[in-house]
């Protein structure tokens, strides 16, 4: 039954170090995307005759970060090697990157595990190298065309590759958003940018041979894409159809897996020593420490906040939403308070990047100030939460202060809880209702009737603590 097949997962993570001011190996900016097409280039980057690569330090720091982030082991010294291939978006037609060979450690971390998920399930890391990013081809004409933008090449890039422990593409897709979380705070990459985080997966169904999917775009298409590919391959094992060991790209538009070229062996990159950079020792490198983790910041807002363990895997998910909770409990110190209004409310207005992660972008003009002042407006008893919420929404289209708001709409926004006012709308609805009066004299559950309608009637100011305490004694009054 192919239904019973395993399926074996295996990724492979580029990660841009973004926050690095320059390229791997000369001077040119690290930010290549503000840039003018082909102008963010020297002669390092292009590979020129005569010109040799001086090593970025602290792109070997950023990447032992991630290592021992990882609980990868970084070895005494490490060294660079040259891929040779030709493709047109590699100035050089060689790629300075790592590998491990003759039985030798070279890269910057190895045997490095991570857990991810509810059930905390580990994925294994089997090498973390530190290498630099080919350019790029900018498609035209339906993309008839492509032109070259060397602008990115020699970029510093970390390529994380995992063992293939992964058996599902939900797997992978939450293995990835821990990921994501690790690197942002790190403070190593801005996975906001387009193209800073990307993934390749390679998969195998039983004993076939492994497929590898590139072109990715998204974290939510990897997922697609791994769900396209083991129907495929299952498909073609029921039909007895040999399975090749191929590179195969993920046609966004039209939802499938399509054959790009056959799957290169190693020997086919033919790797050698980079001769013009020596060897690097690690020995006072790997003595450098990581920021707070992720799971360490969530133990902390357990802990010091008394947050749930779900709100608080919901704010550590996206650096941003936790730096934005921390920042507002500084102005107003009621952590379960605005960790609610983050969770359950802000949430829903940010939408999804190209990479498929919720992000806080700069046309929402909410930030910690306003959400302090919010969950303070609420908790005092100054607006309900409906109005907060209409609140909400208009601050983030206009930045406008919550106080400020209430100032202007003083006579439609703060709670009703004075009881002259109150016992009017009281009296009126009983005119109304008079059916449901009666019926609440007798039964104490019909009140929740005749509060609903003093709360539509106050377009949801009035106090409904106040209300019912009024309610109940007019009721008594009633003969």
């Amino acid at each position: 039954m192919t239904s019973s097949l395993p399926v074996k997962i295996g990724l492979e993570i580029h990660c841009q170090l973004t926050q690095l001011n320059t390229k791997l190996f000369c001077s040119c900016y690290c930010n290549y995307r503000e840039k003018e097409i082909n102008s963010n280039i020297c002669p390092i980057c292009l590979g020129l005759p005569g010109s040799l690569p001086i090593l970025n330090k602290k792109a070997v720091e950023f990447a032992i970060m991630i290592s021992k982030a990882l609980d990868c082991k970084i070895p005494e010294l490490t060294v660079f090697s040259r891929k040779n291939y030709f493709y047109p978006d590699l100035p050089k037609n060689f790629q300075i990157t790592q590998y491990d060979s003759y039985g030798t450690s070279t890269s910057i971390g190895k045997e490095g595990s991570i857990k991810y998920g509810e059930n905390y399930k580990i994925a294994r890391i089997r090498r973390i190298q530190l290498e630099e990013d080919p350019g790029r081809l900018v498609y035209e004409n339906g993309r008839t065309q492509a032109l070259i933008d060397y602008n990115r090449a020699g970029v510093a890039l970390v390529e994380i590759v995992t063992e293939p422990d992964f058996v599902d593409p939900k797997e992978v897709r939450i293995f990835l958003n821990k990921m994501t979380s690790i690197l942002e705070h790190l403070n190593v990459c801005n996975t906001n940018l387009e193209g800073s985080l990307r993934c390749d997966a390679n998969i195998s169904i039983g004993n076939g041979k492994k497929v590898e999917i590139k072109n990715i775009g998204s974290f939510s298409d990897i997922e697609k894409a791994l769900t396209y590919e083991i129907t495929r391959q299952k498909t073609m094992t029921i039909h007895d159809i040999e399975i090749k060991a191929e590179t195969r790209h993920w046609d966004d538009k039209r939802k499938i897996t399509k054959q790009a070229r056959s799957k290169e062996e190693e020997e086919d990159y033919r790797y050698f020593p980079e001769p013009d950079i020596p060897k690097i020792l690690l020995e006072n490198l790997s003595l450098i420490k990581t920021s707070e983790l992720p799971d360490e910041r969530k133990s902390r807002f357990i802990n010091d906040y008394g947050l749930s363990e779900h709100v608080a895997q919901v704010l550590i998910d996206n650096k941003d939403l936790a730096d934005l909770f921390e920042s507002a409990i500084k102005i107003y110190h009621s952590p379960k308070s605005i960790s609610n209004w983050i969770v359950s409310d802000i949430l829903a207005f940010i939408e999804y990047d190209s990479s498929g992660k919720k992000t806080i972008t700069d046309e929402m003009k909410i930030d910690a100030k306003h959400i302090a002042e919010i969950a303070k407006l609420v908790d005092d008893n100054t607006i309900n939460r409906s109005t907060a919420k209409s609140i909400i929404s208009r601050i983030i289209k206009t930045g406008e202060l919550p106080s400020d708001i209430i100032k202007k709409e003083k006579q439609t926004t703060t709670i009703i809880n004075d009881e002259t006012i109150l016992l009017e709308s009281i009296d009126k609805i009983f005119n109304e209702e008079k059916k449901a009066t009666l019926d609440a004299k007798h039964n104490p559950t019909a009140i929740n009737f005749l509060l609903g309608k003093i709360m539509r009637m106050t377009k949801g100011r009035a106090d409904p603590k106040i209300t019912t305490i009024l309610l109940k004694k007019r009721l008594d009054e009633e003969v």
